[in-house]
């Protein structure tokens, strides 16, 4: 089986080359993994210790923010190595000052791997969430190096759970340890006869909480937010702004809306213009603008929306009202804001479970995004004690990082890791 798979990986990359001069995306995914091994030689030297950090995308960054910051901090002598899968990954956090070294992950190929674990000679790897690569996997196994699954997140119809899976199953026994977000995701491993598990939680909650104890504001926030109530709309795909249009535009005039979409495209923010009836202004033309003048702030940049949801009396968190997937709503409960979402979050645990407290509404059409809106606005009493139900949400499920880091530790007892001494 493992022949089968390496044969199709090379079949799927000579697939890539052929694809990426029709995709951006694709020849940034592509090329990128041409640049890694140059990478990794010109920054790593044989005489450095390593950690090794695998992230898929941006998500999954986040989620393992606070254990690469508690790995800085405990091992301040080895160098942390980050890798991405997507794009959109890499290119947003390759200057990144948590890590050492960016790159993107080759392709999982038996001589990639042997090349790249020599290139890295980690004393440990750490994979987020469900990254399982087998070739690296082996290959880590093969070298005696631990490798850890952190945040773990398991559901039934994934291969590892199937008849014909075997293969993936074998992979994922090669790590050591899994620490994960919720107990159905322990239960799914222990029926593959795993015992290697903690059920540690979700170190995105260790990430937001400590969101509020940082300096979040922004004088472009002030400006146009003043003393009125707002309404902001974070990582909206053109399916959730379909939900929001009706009330944005019937709303009361006082009440005021940031809008953060997710991918910055110019001719969809202008067609979303076009539809509003309120005075709308974009981030890129805030210069020379009294913002408290307009009713409307679209955010055609990013790196601002953690912060904005700090001025926000309700979020709108999107992705759920389509088929992308629901973006980070931890963000905003931590400051402890109502959160209204669409109605397709089924595979997100986090929103299922704040949904059932009570500290979350969903959505199905626009006359219900409405209806929900307006009870969230009219209803002090009403809107705070939601968005308390959201901030102790997040207040009572942190933890996962300390957990984690204590495991590591004991690593260190085994003779895995060196930890440096008190002034070495």
């Amino acid at each position: 089986m493992r022949a089968l798979y390496n044969i199709l990986t090379h079949v799927a990359y000579a697939h890539l080359q052929l694809a990426k001069g029709f995709s951006k995306k694709l020849k940034l995914f592509v090329d990128g993994r041409n640049e890694s091994f140059g990478i990794l030689s010109s920054a790593i030297e044989p005489t450095d210790e390593t950690i090794w950090f695998h992230c898929a995308s941006l998500g999954e960054f986040e989620q393992g923010m606070p254990i690469i910051s508690a790995i800085k901090d405990t091992f301040p002598d080895h160098k942390i190595v980050l890798t991405f899968f997507s794009p959109s990954g890499y290119e947003i956090k390759k200057q990144t000052p948590l890590a050492d070294v960016v790159a993107y992950l080759p392709f999982d190929t038996k001589r990639n791997a042997k090349k790249f674990i020599s290139a890295v000679h980690p004393s440990m790897a750490i994979f987020v969430k469900y990254e399982i690569w087998p070739n690296y996997l082996f290959e880590l196994q093969e070298q005696k190096v631990p490798a850890l699954l952190v945040s773990g997140s398991f559901r039934k119809n994934q291969i590892f759970f199937k008849a014909h899976g075997g293969f993936m199953r074998k992979a994922l026994r090669t790590i050591d340890h899994f620490f994960v977000q919720n107990a159905p995701s322990e239960a799914l491993l222990k029926s593959l006869k795993l015992e290697n598990i903690t059920l540690s939680g979700d170190t995105r909650f260790d990430r937001v909480s400590h969101q509020i104890e940082m300096d979040n504001s922004l004088d472009f926030m002030d400006a146009f937010k003043g003393d009125s109530l707002c309404v902001v709309c974070g990582s909206t795909w053109p399916e959730d702004e379909e939900l929001l249009l009706d009330y944005i535009n019937s709303s009361e005039a006082t009440l005021k809306f940031v809008i953060a979409p997710h991918k910055i495209d110019a001719t969809k923010i202008e067609y979303l213009r076009r539809r509003l009836t309120k005075k709308s202004v974009l981030f890129s033309e805030r210069e020379h603008r009294d913002l408290s003048e307009f009713s409307i702030f679209i955010i055609d940049t990013i790196g601002y929306l953690t912060k904005i949801y700090s001025y926000a009396d309700v979020a709108y968190v999107g992705g759920a009202a389509g088929t992308s997937g629901l973006h980070n709503i931890l963000e905003p409960a931590t400051f402890g804001i109502p959160i209204v979402i669409g109605n397709n979050f089924n595979k997100f645990p986090e929103a299922k479970k704040l949904e059932q407290l009570a500290g979350l509404y969903s959505v199905s059409d626009a006359q219900d995004c409405s209806s929900v809106m307006e009870k969230l606005i009219s209803d002090n009493n009403f809107r705070s004690k939601t968005g308390m139900i959201a901030g102790h949400f997040v207040n009572s499920n942190t933890g996962a990082t300390r957990i984690i880091m204590e495991y590591i530790k004991q690593l260190h007892r085994h003779r895995l890791i060196q930890i440096p001494s008190e002034g070495q």
